[in-house]
């Protein structure tokens, strides 16, 4: 069903292969040549492991890693248990794409020795900079001082990392083997388990069923950060930042999880729950104090996520402009439709009209994309109505989405921010409004250049066998959309009018830097027109 489906050979083995080893050990500071000389014998066999059903390949790599984190943990902290001596030459080259394999242990652990130098050596000179600051007031150390604190503070960032490594069991791991092959067909193709679905949903929505607390862990302890305000926990009043949680209790069950030592998304698996249901969290207060809370679960909108407005003006005399940030095309694709981007912007363009704004920024900067539906419906509030993107499945015609309102919420001025991270969703409205000659395109030297559509598949679809659910779901790239001229944003982005200096600009970033993009392809050009509002004079 992928928009270019590849065979199940062995040139797919070998690009699974390397996508895998990439993602295992992208630095190469874990295997030696002699585990990859191992891996090696199966480069060409991932096909045929993955049509029948066997995972020979990916059991040697979980044997491999375990084997390489036990070797060096013990390096690190070796190194990190007596002063550092940096009076020696060493370099250090950190893209692992730059570095061979090491030839055995002993080329690898100087590797090590030589990656915890430069840990320590960064802390102490940054500490050494505040130290010499004029404005500087406490107690300024000696560098044997700062070079003890600084090893301090990286054994306890890799005791946590490996504590972290440790934890990920046998599914975790295959979840990524999973996705290697997945993303032979392109970027934006990838397996998710059940959890990272959810995760995703919420995202996607800007909401979720649970208590309304942000929580935070550092390995042992779960801590809450932050309560969501108009939330169930900000409204049931006892749980509150600094509290440690101990213990989770579901419902009226008397037998409770001991969460201590668990993964964060574990805990926010046991905390998250249904509308209307209950859950008892045993938290420790900051003054020592252990109190039972109980919590009524219900939706939780998160508000930092949702689009936001506000009055830009020079100065008291000067006109006014409206400016909108919109981090994401959220949508919620529940029966209950709660939140909606497109709805939202219209509400702040009718703030901002009432406020007789001069013209209206919409800042889409860092928009990584989101719900087709909306940016079409959102690009209508600029337009009478007429075509916004073209989509394209493999082996149809392309589907010409429309906006058919005739209403123009706003027709007046206005500027759309891009930057080298606004993709997809955001791609389409810029590309849009700039085609319409209704806007101009303001930010980096072109923005992401993501031209892809995905949808989401359920496996548990594919099996009768209930004690294997839930299977996860696999997300696919299923069409390309094109702009109504019939180019693409794919890999070549969105060019802006007005290119601002920025720090993308000077990095190699978006959809061209990934492994086995889609390519950039061209399609025909629809008929469009629009009077709103032209800028064509103002650019000229």
């Amino acid at each position: 069903m992928h928009f270019e489906p590849k065979p199940i050979d062995d040139a797919f083995s070998k690009s699974t292969y390397h996508l895998y080893l990439k993602y295992i050990d992208n630095g190469k500071r874990f295997f030696t040549q002699s585990d990859i000389n191992q891996l090696n014998a199966y480069e060409t066999q991932l096909d045929d492991q993955a049509l029948a059903g066997t995972f020979e390949f990916f059991n040697l790599s979980v044997d491999l890693q375990d084997k390489a984190l036990n070797k060096t943990q013990a390096w690190y902290q070796e190194v990190l248990a007596k002063p550092i001596n940096f009076n020696a030459d060493a370099s250090l080259q950190g893209d692992g794409e730059k570095l061979s394999w090491a030839k055995d242990d002993a080329e690898l652990r100087q590797r090590w020795v030589n990656w915890m130098k430069y840990e320590v050596l960064t802390r102490i000179t940054d500490e050494q900079q505040i130290q010499d600051k004029p404005d500087f007031k406490g107690e300024k150390k000696s560098f044997d001082q700062l070079e003890a604190d600084a090893r301090t503070k990286v054994l306890e960032v890799y005791d946590r990392l490996f504590k972290r490594l440790r934890k990920m069991d046998r599914n975790r791991r295959l979840e990524g083997y999973l996705n290697s092959m997945a993303s032979v067909f392109d970027p934006h193709t990838n397996y998710f388990s059940p959890s990272e679905k959810e995760n995703f949903d919420i995202q996607m929505s800007g909401k979720l069923e649970g208590i309304g607390a942000r929580l935070q862990s550092d390995g042992e302890k779960t801590t809450v950060t932050e309560i969501v305000a108009g939330g169930p926990a900000w409204s049931q009043g006892d749980l509150q930042a600094k509290d440690v949680i101990l213990k989770v209790t579901q419902g009226d069950a008397t037998e409770s999880d001991d969460i201590m030592g668990w993964e964060i998304d574990d805990v926010v698996g046991k905390i998250r729950g249904p509308k209307g249901t209950k859950v008892t969290l045993s938290v420790q207060k900051p003054d020592g104090q252990v109190k039972s809370i109980t919590i009524t679960r219900d939706v939780v909108i998160m508000e930092e996520g949702l689009a936001k407005s506000l009055i830009l003006r020079a100065n008291e005399t000067e006109g006014k402009i409206g400016y909108i940030y919109l981090p994401k095309f959220y949508a919620d694709f529940t029966a209950d439709g709660v939140t909606s981007c497109a709805a939202d912007v219209e509400k702040e363009v009718a703030k901002l009209k009432n406020e007789n704004v001069a013209g209206i920024i919409l800042d889409l900067r860092n928009n990584g994309g989101g719900s087709l539906r909306d940016v079409v419906q959102m690009s209508g509030l600029f337009i009478e109505n007429g075509p916004i993107v073209q989509v394209k499945s493999r082996s149809r015609k392309p589907e010409i989405m429309e906006d058919y309102d005739n209403r123009v919420q706003w027709g007046g001025p206005m500027i759309v921010m891009v930057n080298g991270f606004s993709a997809s969703a955001s791609e389409i409205l810029a590309a849009a409004l700039q085609d319409y000659d209704r806007a101009v395109i303001v930010g980096s030297t072109r923005s992401y250049g993501k031209g892809t559509v995905q949808r989401f598949f359920d496996l548990d679809n594919a099996t009768g066998d209930n004690s294997v659910k839930p299977l996860g779901q696999m997300k696919l790239t299923v069409q390309k959309f094109y702009r109504i001229t019939g180019k693409t944003t794919q890999l070549d982005g969105v060019t802006p009018d007005i290119v601002l200096p920025d720090v993308y600009n000077l990095l190699d970033m978006g959809e061209r830097e990934n492994d086995y993009p889609l390519p950039s392809t061209q399609i025909d050009p629809v008929p469009f027109q629009q009077s709103a509002y032209h800028i064509a004079d103002i650019k000229n």
